[in-house]
């Protein structure tokens, strides 16, 4: 099985996303933004944190109008799996895969620190490894990490079930405590938290390896 890593300039946590995939299982090729199709036989395809194109504009606003990104999105269209972590959570509403927007954190400041998270769902390939009501722990690094969506929106993913996580101690001000959300075919998941880095012993926490333990054997089975 494949994933292929998308990096823009900027990223800084694509190798720390590929060393994710490739402890669960999965063959990665890293895929520079220029470029204009994915590898064939790719199964997920990982849009990592980082500041591409130095934040200019908004967060992830010039990734998503990047030739790889046009690829990414007829490939989420087409029932493609995808996750973005951070920045790659900003590209994927920037490419309006995903709803909703992220926004400065409510105090103005950078925050990077380990975070509680509480598993708001289980039936998706990235959660089925974790129990609804289960509370991990996944750091987080960033300036604008506050979700934010219509009312609308946020009524239509709570009743979808498309919450993946929430905060237990909101530090950044977003919507509901959101922290992540699913497409609604549930394949995309966007999340802020960084489950890569929680992914072995040396990290002081392994969290985040369930998540991608868990995505590599659904992805076998279908």
């Amino acid at each position: 099985m494949k994933a292929a890593v998308i990096v823009f300039p900027g990223s800084n946590c694509d190798r720390d996303l590929a060393e994710g995939f490739r402890k669960a299982g999965l063959d990665v090729q890293m895929v520079w933004h220029k470029d204009t199709a994915l590898p064939s036989g790719i199964d997920i395809v990982g849009i990592p944190g980082g500041f591409s194109f130095g934040d200019y504009l908004r967060c992830g606003a010039i990734a998503a109008n990047s030739p790889i990104c046009h690829e990414v999105k007829a490939h989420a269209e087409r029932g493609g799996y995808a996750i973005g972590i951070c920045n790659g959570f900003q590209v994927l509403t920037e490419t309006k895969i995903l709803p909703g927007a992220l926004l400065r954190n409510a105090n103005l400041k950078y925050i990077c620190r380990t975070v509680g998270l509480d598993v708001a769902e289980s039936q998706s390939v990235f959660t089925q490894g974790y129990e609804v009501g289960e509370t991990i722990r996944i750091p987080i690094a960033h300036h604008d990490g506050n979700y934010t969506a219509d009312a609308a929106t946020l009524d239509a993913l709570e009743a979808e079930d498309r919450v993946a996580f929430r905060y237990t101690d909101n530090p950044n001000g977003s919507d509901r405590d959101i922290a992540g959300i699913l497409s609604s075919n549930r394949r995309v998941l966007g999340m802020m938290p960084h489950p890569e880095r929680a992914c072995d012993p040396a990290q002081g926490n392994e969290d985040g390896a369930r998540l991608f333990a868990h995505l590599t054997a659904a992805l076998a089975e279908a």
